[in-house]
């Protein structure tokens, strides 16, 4: 069973992802900020993260610095799901290493989509 970890501080957002995930055949985990994405991640090392941006203490960019510095989470693919949706933005994201970037509003069935494509490729 594949592990996806949903870090997000927003609980309706990690509901709604969480909804939009829970007829497959995943386990998931959540994280409600950056702090407990990180330690999650580590700890039981998910085959994807989709994590939001902007989350209060330790941000999702920040996580993910983190994240893409420690051993046992460098290649796990990472989608920075945000609100935030500049050319700036995405650039930032993916120059710090995230995999997939998508914007908010999302559609269910895009995301869905995208999880699936993702978990069949690693």
């Amino acid at each position: 069973m594949k592990k996806i970890l949903i870090a997000d501080d927003e609980s309706s957002l990690r509901m709604l992802v969480n909804a939009t995930l829970e007829g497959e055949k995943f386990q998931i985990l959540q994280a409600k900020n950056g702090h407990e994405a990180v330690l999650t991640a580590q700890l039981e090392k998910p085959d994807l993260i989709i994590m939001d941006w902007m989350m209060a203490g330790l941000s999702g960019i920040e996580a993910l610095e983190i994240l893409r510095k420690t051993a046992s989470t460098t290649a796990t693919p990472i989608i920075i799901l945000t609100a935030k949706n500049q050319s700036a933005d995405k650039e930032k994201a993916f120059g710090l290493g995230a995999n997939y970037f998508l914007a908010k509003p999302f559609s269910p069935l895009e995301l869905l989509n995208l999880v699936d494509r993702i978990l069949r490729e690693n």
